[in-house]
């Protein structure tokens, strides 16, 4: 079996799924105004600047410190209600055309990302893909984020995941593809056989060309709600993204380790 791994944000997505959400959760009361304030200024470094350890660090204790004390089914329920308006739009069509054609092709499709679960999960099962391997914070007996990470789905760690997972599911990594925007992935690709640098930052740019890896340019933007789209195969109804997305979508991740901020 050969499979497909395709990291989110700035690769199948145009922007940092966590600051996308940063107007729902004001709404809601979650944040404050200053913090959205705070989420809007991180997207643009984020956007323009790129993303680094230093940078994804720092992310990662605010995002972590401002989410302490969230109820989980809230925050699920809030991206349930909010991937079509706040998601769909971000969407590169180059990923959703590639997505498909390793789907045709027979191949596993998964979502491998930094990013928290709760909001990789609803978006793997609205495109239809396999699984989703995320970050998992913390929860409490209460159903609340308790501010600490019990799985950072980053760096090396990203591929722990994808071993495992490949061990579960028969999955030769020697065939595989995988494809992300950022250096912070570069493990992740060198544990496929077809690595793919897509937007690549400065670091990635200069470590494709020296290890001849091919370099794909996303830009164009698609809405799967398109009704010239709904015909193709892959694609899921809206409906199948609420509710059950977050438990349906490929159960097996990692094993768990444990970071605290």
């Amino acid at each position: 079996m050969e499979a497909a791994f395709f990291d989110l944000d700035k690769t199948v997505i145009a922007k940092a799924s966590m600051l996308a959400f940063g107007r729902k959760f004001f709404k809601e009361g979650m944040i404050t105004r200053r913090s959205l304030l705070r989420s809007a200024y991180a997207q643009l470094v984020y956007r323009y600047l790129g993303a680094n350890e230093k940078r994804l660090l720092k992310l990662r204790k605010s995002v972590l410190s401002l989410t302490a004390g969230w109820d989980q089914s809230l925050v699920r329920k809030i991206i349930s209600e909010g991937l079509i308006e706040i998601v769909e739009p971000l969407l590169y069509k180059e990923a959703i055309d590639l997505i498909e054609e390793h789907r045709s092709a027979g191949r596993l499709v998964y979502l491998v990302s930094a990013a928290p679960y709760e909001i990789v999960a609803p978006l793997a099962e609205h495109l239809g893909v396999d699984g989703a391997l995320a970050s998992r914070p913390t929860i409490n007996e209460q159903g609340l984020y308790t501010g600490e990470m019990d799985f950072y789905n980053y760096g090396p760690y990203k591929v722990s995941a994808m071993e495992e997972l490949a061990q579960e599911n028969g999955i030769d990594l020697n065939e595989s593809y995988a494809y992300s925007d950022s250096y912070t992935d570069i493990p992740m690709l060198e544990t496929v056989g077809h690595p793919y640098a897509v937007n690549p930052d400065k670091v990635l740019a200069k470590i494709s060309r020296e290890r001849d890896w091919p370099t794909l340019e996303f830009k164009d933007r698609v809405l799967l709600s398109d009704p010239s789209r709904r015909a193709r195969p892959f694609l899921v109804a809206l409906a199948a993204t609420t509710g059950v997305a977050i438990a349906a979508t490929a159960g097996g991740i990692a094993a768990k380790k444990r970071h605290s901020v």
